[in-house]
């Protein structure tokens, strides 16, 4: 035979409760979202005036933008690569002017040599 209490395995809280020991539960109102994978989703939100809903909400099937309109969801936002310190100096920079500054800067090494 299994010793122990008779409340084990249970938490404070837990049991048959219901309604009258917490109290009434909010109003709430449930709203569509679609993404572009064609998911629905409804999470629910109180019902008070005053507390705006979201325009969109992230799907939590696939993780893409969900709208409210079903035939116009919100498009997957665009990831852009990793880039690397040199890519974005030379999208500052044309070829022709990394020549001139490289030229600027040793001739001033030149210049402190001596030489």
């Amino acid at each position: 035979m299994a010793g122990g209490s008779a409340i084990r395995g249970s938490r404070v809280g837990a049991g048959p409760m219901g309604e009258a020991e917490r109290g009434d539960s909010a109003p709430r109102v449930w709203v569509s979202y679609w993404c572009a994978s064609g998911h629905e989703t409804r999470p629910s939100f109180a019902q008070e005036q005053g507390v705006a809903v979201p325009e969109t909400w992230d799907c939590p099937r696939c993780g893409l933008p969900a709208g409210q309109d079903q035939a116009n969801p919100p498009s997957a936002p665009r990831n852009e690569p990793y880039k690397t310190h040199l890519a974005y100096v030379k999208e500052r920079r044309s070829d022709a002017d990394g020549a001139a500054l490289l030229d600027e800067a040793l001739s001033a090494l030149r210049a402190r040599r001596g030489g």
